[in-house]
């Protein structure tokens, strides 16, 4: 692993840790639990979103093993024109609005503010558009690893892509009440 792939696995470490604690502790603040964090997300959609969210797990874990172990960071180029580093400004552009969203909705649901619904939704959005860019980023790659493990980061990368983009920013945000 190269010095830029460890400087990716660390934003990945940091920004996991702060995801995932935001949420243990979002859960833990909200008083009526995980239940508020639906909104108006009928019962009937929410064990959609539960199988969407492993498959959208498995996803990250497919496209995260590809770009550190599957490429050589100096062979990398995206798009004719960047370098291996645009992935790190892709996934603090999913990691950091993803551990600011629990919070912000934590806040709107006791205080049902308009600027904070809309950081909700901007938040949402941002990590909806990054995980978009490295569909892209993946997709436009010059490189000659073409291999199943590359694919598995394209089908992964879509997937996530679908859900943070089309199940969190679209859906959830229009059924949020």
């Amino acid at each position: 692993m190269e010095t830029q792939q460890i400087i990716l696995l660390i934003i990945n470490i940091i920004g996991g840790i702060a995801v995932i604690g935001s949420y243990i502790f979002g859960i833990k603040a909200q008083s009526g639990g995980a239940n508020a964090l639906w909104g108006g997300v009928p019962p009937n959609i929410r064990p959609v979103y539960g199988v969407s969210m492993v498959l959208s797990a498995l996803g990250y874990f497919a496209f995260l093993y590809f770009i550190l172990f599957e490429i050589i960071p100096d062979e990398v180029l995206i798009g004719g024109r960047f370098d291996f580093s645009v992935f790190y400004l892709i996934f603090i552009f999913i990691l950091l609005p993803s551990s600011l969203w629990m919070p912000l909705t934590n806040v709107y649901i006791g205080n049902q503010i308009t600027s904070i619904k809309i950081g909700v939704r901007a938040v949402l959005a941002l990590v909806g558009l990054a995980s978009i860019a490295l569909v892209w980023a993946i997709l436009s790659l010059e490189t000659t690893t073409q291999n199943v493990p590359y694919w598995l980061a394209v089908a992964g990368s879509s997937y996530f892509a679908f859900h943070t983009a089309i199940l969190d920013g679209v859906i959830w945000s229009v059924l949020f009440k």
